[in-house]
């Protein structure tokens, strides 16, 4: 293998010095602790060429969300807030669901609730913030900033308050589509609610903080989460907005959050009542829109013994809704955000398809698809600011359960070391080409079914050059390692040397769950394992800092990547 790798180096510069990655051939290539494959590595190719920008590296992964808001103060929650506001600027936004959802932080999988709204007997509004501001307050301990969703509806203004949830199990789902998915019985009295909980917030954090926020009205509204028509949805909508406009002026203010991409007819018909429609507090055209925001899932099936993921069904969705928002030109430069951008929809559920979600399938289908979300959005000329992950943790639930998370009991999984890694990624994209890399365009059309996806996104900032390396196919299977060749052109360092720093997500490395299998899958922790798995669960850097030789604005670099596995490479000029 290395015979062939100088050989291959030498056809493209002769002479180049190559260094050799730390973390070679012996990586199970299957990425699943205990499997094994004979099968030879195959060769690919990577080029970064530093001199060629392709673009401001937005961090588009900076969000992350939830069902449930009140696990953010419980123990775990803290724990992994801490962990996602320490990822570096710029600044973590989180959104959840409920927060005007009514009852005492009662809280179930899908569920959560706060004390935000009531009426007294003669029907005047109670407002209580209580529980808002134990949510926002942990939120802003940990710096993360809030993505507010205007929503649910509380139980004293839903028209039907006789479904209403009080306290679930804990452990089951409560129902989405009960009585606080239902229209209010009085509009005025919804959108003082929401000037009322604004005023309130700017009074606690103070207006320039607030206006950072992001502020959002409601869920999916065209399917179950609302129970009312889309014209009822833009009324909800012009109400909610005007409310907080009335509070802070310039807060950031969007939506609809929609399923299923555009969700049919309605994203087109939402930008359509924004730019041109009639504003049903106003009377004037048109209502305030800072942001345009919808949902994008992929659809997993289980089939012959393993999960099949499905990122052309995202994309699609995605390129859908670029689409919608491209056809208006006053919203084709406007801030885009995936509200939930996922490998499929429901992350308090599990099954055979969701099979995925502890490992390095999770981990590997992450960093191979949000460098595409780039491409398909300069595809259809919109801005992309936002990717959101539906993903947080669960209370209440035995390690490693199968829900769709960042963290289990505290003990980070592999997808979290990801965004690790993207974390430490800066500045411009660069230009990156592999000879076994899929074009967005191809994965949108047919997936990543035939040959592996190898690739690799890559940042310039000043002497700092980073690339994040994957390796991934659809398939839950075992396969091949990839033999990859990395070579650098046109390095800021001259000739030289520069720092190499690397860091790995495979079976061995940044994995607690492969930890956790092979500690015989205890269903509860001791102590001493559940320190074990925490460390294991952390993003490792594999080996010392190595010098790597610069010559002619050149450099190159080898290594064996298994299947699923995910390497970040951080070269810094000296």
């Amino acid at each position: 293998m290395n015979g062939f790798f100088y050989r291959q180096a030498a056809a493209f510069w002769p002479g180049l010095w190559v260094a050799t990655a730390l973390v070679t051939a012996e990586i199970n290539p299957a990425g699943a602790a205990g499997a094994t494959n004979a099968d030879v590595p195959f060769p690919v190719t990577i080029t970064v060429d530093a001199a060629s920008q392709v673009g401001e590296l937005t961090p588009i992964w900076r969000f992350f969300g939830a069902d449930e808001p009140n696990y953010a103060y419980m123990k775990d929650g803290r724990k992994l807030l801490a962990e996602l506001g320490g990822l570096g600027q710029p600044q973590v936004y989180f959104r959840c669901h409920h927060l005007l959802t009514s009852g005492d932080g009662a809280y179930a999988l899908k569920w959560g609730s706060t004390s935000a709204y009531k009426e007294d007997a003669n029907g005047s509004p109670v407002y209580d913030w209580t529980i808002n501001d134990r949510i926002f307050d942990t939120y802003l301990e940990y710096g993360i900033k809030p993505y507010v969703q205007i929503g649910f509806m509380p139980e004293a203004l839903t028209t039907h308050p006789e479904t209403y949830p009080h306290h679930p199990p804990v452990d089951q789902r409560a129902p989405y589509d009960a009585g606080q998915s239902y229209p209010p019985r009085d509009y005025a009295k919804w959108g003082e609610l929401a000037r009322q909980w604004a005023k309130h917030c700017v009074e606690r954090y103070g207006r320039d903080e607030v206006g950072k926020w992001y502020w959002e009205v409601w869920n999916e509204p065209n399917i179950g989460y609302w129970h009312g028509s889309p014209e009822e949805y833009f009324k909800l909508y012009d109400y909610a907005v005007a409310g907080v406009r009335r509070a802070l002026p310039t807060a950031r203010v969007g939506g609809p959050e929609t399923a299923g991409g555009p969700g049919g007819d309605f994203l087109r018909k939402f930008l359509e009542h924004c730019a041109r429609g009639t504003n049903y507090v106003t009377g004037k055209t048109g209502s305030p829109l800072d942001f345009i925001s919808f949902h994008a899932k992929g659809s997993p099936v289980y089939t012959n013994g393993h999960v099949r993921m499905s990122m052309a069904a995202q994309f699609k969705n995605m390129d859908d809704a670029f689409a919608v928002i491209a056809a208006f030109p006053e919203y084709k430069k406007r801030p885009v955000i995936i509200g939930e951008s996922d490998p499929e929809g429901c992350a308090a559920c599990t099954g055979p398809q969701d099979g995925y979600r502890n490992g390095t399938m999770y981990s590997s289908y992450t960093a191979a698809s949000l460098p595409r979300e780039y491409e398909l959005a300069e595809r259809k000329g919109v801005n992309l600011e936002g990717a959101l992950t539906w993903a947080f943790e669960f209370e209440d639930q035995p390690p490693f359960a199968g829900f769709r998370q960042l963290a289990s009991n505290g003990i980070d999984l592999p997808v979290l070391n990801v965004f690790r890694m993207l974390g430490k990624m800066s500045g411009e994209r660069v230009r990156v080409t592999s000879s076994e890399g899929a074009a967005a365009q191809t994965i949108l059309q047919s997936g990543v079914r035939g040959r592996p996806d190898v690739s690799a996104l890559a940042s310039l900032d000043k002497n700092k050059l980073a690339v994040l390396v994957w390796h991934y196919h659809d398939d839950d299977l075992p396969g091949p390692a990839a033999d990859i060749t990395l070579l650098l052109d046109h390095l800021p360092f001259k000739n030289g040397s520069a720092k190499l720093a690397q860091f790995r997500i495979d079976a061995d490395h940044g994995n607690a769950y492969a930890a956790w299998l092979q500690m015989g899958s205890p269903p509860s922790l001791s102590r001493e394992q559940q320190s074990r798995l925490e460390q294991a669960g952390q993003l490792p850097e594999t080996g010392a800092v190595q010098d790597i030789r610069v010559e002619n604005g050149r450099a190159a670099l080898r290594l064996d990547l298994p299947r699923q596995g995910v390497s970040l490479f951080v070269f810094t000029g000296l």
